[in-house]
């Protein structure tokens, strides 16, 4: 099969390359000639394990390219996945422009039979205004060419992206008609040879679906920092509360950790959406306002904890930070805690010093010069007044506490994420503070 993917970034980048993996033939097109190029010397644009050698290799093969131009490479292709950005306009509301650009870009080139797929995040309704646009620029050319519009929201989650792509536990598909079934049934068999776990409905509950699960994500995260805050006022034990609802299988384990909050580049986002969906149907998401709430107050937290350890005065302190991407195993720094809490500490006056293993490149086009960047853990520490575990890599998972006592002038570890064992850090001398602790 012949596949065109819309759009270079996460979703659109992994799709592809996934899809020309399974042995189709992949076109991923960009408008960024720079992008372009750089995924043509094989270079992956973002940070993503295994991606990297799936380019390489798929590319070698010929099954994957890219290009700048989509009305190049229509004619040639049988499906086309609309992966571009949909990021938040000033009301939180999805902006759909990149994705209607494509459509009219689709219209105004296709002369023959095309499944037109929205594989980025879009509100209820956008495949019927993606499937208008297609046919007014067909009306405007004068020619009747037949198409269908279908809906394949993405799960895939940033750092197992790859695994999630070629074992998905579900994949959704809105589609209306037989022969939109049948591309996608022959899209993902191959994947599911021993239990196709595709779901098909109809395109708005497709829609739909995508936002209700971030929701619903976001929902469970920011309940639990909710239970976290009061654990504290009351001197329960967070995580011993964690294990006690968790194991109950109505509920589960997963999502249930305290932290500073959620970021990345589709809870915050996706929430925003729906409410503002919500909003402009005439009914107001209580809850998911709530959700929102939380998180940016969960945010805070750590400066908060910071602020009242030192009495409230930070000016001059030394402060390191451990982790900026939003989780492990992403360079994405986009809605970060990290960013939020560095913007605090900076205009209280502190001196900040960071280190992530992987983000560190977008951290310095976002942050600039305003904070000291290290080259590793144990260098960001040195005559530091406090240590802020923010994101929760593997290499900050066992540090050497002898080592961060040693290098820190006030030995003060703020653990954001509740990775450390409060019994081993006060044996090594050093004072700790936690989410919900």
């Amino acid at each position: 099969m012949k596949i065109a993917i819309a759009g270079t970034g996460y979703v659109g980048l992994v799709t592809g390359t996934c899809f020309a993996e399974l042995g189709a033939e992949v076109v991923c097109v960009d408008v960024d000639a720079e992008k372009v190029e750089q995924l043509r010397r094989g270079e992956s644009t973002i940070y993503e394990p295994g991606l990297d050698d799936l380019i390489t290799k798929n590319t070698a093969a010929g099954r994957l390219s890219f290009s700048t131009s989509l009305a190049d490479v229509l004619e040639s292709c049988e499906v086309v996945f609309i992966a571009v950005g949909t990021p938040s306009d000033e009301d939180g509301s999805a902006d759909l422009r990149h994705v209607l650009d494509v459509a009219r870009e689709v219209g105004s080139a296709i002369c023959s039979y095309k499944l037109i797929v929205t594989k980025s995040t879009v509100p209820v309704g956008t495949a019927a205004r993606v499937r208008r646009v297609i046919a007014d620029e067909l009306a405007r050319r004068g020619v009747e060419i037949p198409f269908d519009v279908a809906a394949n929201p993405e799960f895939l989650k940033e750092g197992t992206a790859v695994q999630d792509f070629m074992s998905p536990d579900r994949v959704v598909v809105g589609v209306d008609s037989d022969e939109a079934r049948e591309y996608f049934t022959r899209l993902y068999r191959p994947m599911l040879l021993n239990r196709f776990r595709v779901i098909f409905m109809d395109i708005p509950s497709a829609e739909m679906t995508k936002y209700a699960a971030n929701a619903m994500l976001a929902t469970r995260i920011s309940f639990m920092n909710d239970i976290a805050n009061l654990c504290e006022l009351t001197g329960a034990d967070v995580n011993m509360v964690r294990q006690g609802i968790g194991s109950d299988t109505r509920i589960g384990t997963k999502f249930l950790y305290p932290g500073c909050g959620y970021g990345g580049s589709c809870l915050p986002k996706d929430v925003k959406a729906i409410v503002q969906t919500a909003s402009s149907l005439g009914y107001d998401m209580r809850v998911l306002r709530a959700v929102e709430a939380v998180n940016e107050d969960q945010k805070q937290l750590l400066f908060n904890k910071l602020s009242a350890y030192f009495g409230g005065d930070l000016e001059g302190r030394r402060i390191a930070v451990w982790g900026l991407a939003f989780k492990p195993e992403t360079d994405d720094m986009r809605e970060a805690p990290s960013l939020v809490l560095i913007d605090l500490l900076l205009a209280a006056g502190a001196q900040v010093v960071v280190y992530d293993p992987v983000a560190t490149p977008d951290a310095r086009r976002l942050l600039g010069s305003r904070v000291a960047y290290a080259d590793d853990k144990y260098e960001a520490l040195a005559g530091c007044d406090a240590l802020l575990m923010v994101t929760e890599w593997k290499e900050f998972r066992m540090p050497s506490w002898d080592v961060v006592r040693r290098l820190m002038r006030i030995p003060a570890v703020f653990d954001g994420r509740n990775i450390y064992d409060r019994r081993e850090l006060t044996r090594a001398g050093i004072e700790y503070f936690c989410i919900g602790g």
